[in-house]
């Protein structure tokens, strides 16, 4: 007759102990897991939802986004960054604008009254590239004693530039204007300037 095994209460206490002890293990290693991931997360998601926020009180939210998602990091939640930011991408912006006007100036057949038009479109987009340099500049010194004069000038400069953008694109109108030409043009200044105007709306939210 085949002797049965009783395990004893000692062994049984034993195992009891492990069993709890393997359990609490792995019950604070999933603890620590969530910890990090939520430390790891948290500051992401908050930035994010500053930017989305921030969009969302400009007149283009979602090129705002598309513009200034891969910044967030650099951005958190600081308006000066913001600020800066935008102005930074609208500037970049704009010099792809101007390269793109320049080599479209260079276009043989064109007649005097459109080589003069793409003339002073590049001088216009020059003088909105002043500008929104300007601004950048004054943004990374801005000073407590001087803040809200300089706030003031930073909104007319960066008006200024939407100004001159606009007045790139004014000179195609009731003139005969190569189609594939004005299109190209007109679609790049309309972009340059949406990114200006959202920048600005985020000056404008700068408190004094």
């Amino acid at each position: 007759m085949e002797a049965k095994i009783i395990p004893s209460s000692t062994s049984f206490n034993v195992l009891s102990l492990l069993f709890t002890f393997l359990l609490c293990i792995s019950s604070s290693n999933v603890q620590t897991s969530s910890a990090a991931i939520t430390t790891t997360t948290t500051p992401s998601i908050t930035y994010t939802n500053y930017l989305k926020t921030a969009c969302n009180s400009t007149t283009y939210p979602q090129l705002c986004l598309k513009s200034l998602s891969s910044y967030t990091s650099t951005i958190k939640t600081n308006e000066l960054k913001l600020c800066s930011t935008a102005l930074t991408v609208a500037l970049k912006a704009s010099s792809n604008t101007s390269k793109l006007v320049k080599s479209l100036s260079k276009i043989r057949g064109l007649s005097k009254t459109e080589a003069a038009i793409i003339r002073d479109c590049i001088e216009e987009i020059g003088n909105s590239i002043d500008e929104i340099k300007q601004s950048v500049k004054v943004l990374r010194s801005l000073t407590g004693s001087d803040r809200e004069l300089q706030i003031d000038n930073l909104k007319t400069w960066v008006s200024g530039a939407i100004t001159d953008q606009t007045t790139c694109t004014d000179g195609f109108d009731g003139n005969n204007v190569n189609y594939a030409v004005k299109r190209a043009i007109t679609k790049s200044i309309v972009n340059v300037a949406r990114l200006t105007s959202n920048a600005l709306t985020f000056i404008n939210n700068l408190s004094y």
